[in-house]
């Protein structure tokens, strides 16, 4: 059975690209989807959450202390 598999994807190359291809090339796709999202999370959104939590911080403390 897995020989004449074997066979008929070697006589119909595009059947076999259509079968093994395509997933191949969407877990590509998805891996480097995740990847990019992830470094676009790690490097642009935490950096800003960072800044505003700061100067939101900074300005609650000033906030606070009692003016003389």
């Amino acid at each position: 059975m897995i020989s004449s598999l074997l066979r008929l994807f070697a006589l119909r190359p595009f059947l076999t690209m259509a079968i093994l291809g395509i997933p191949v090339i969407v877990l590509i796709a998805v891996g480097l989807l995740t990847i990019v999202l992830m470094k676009f999370l790690v490097f642009v959104v935490l950096p800003i959450m960072a800044a505003v939590w700061l100067v939101r911080w900074l300005f609650r403390k000033e906030e606070r202390q009692p003016t003389a």
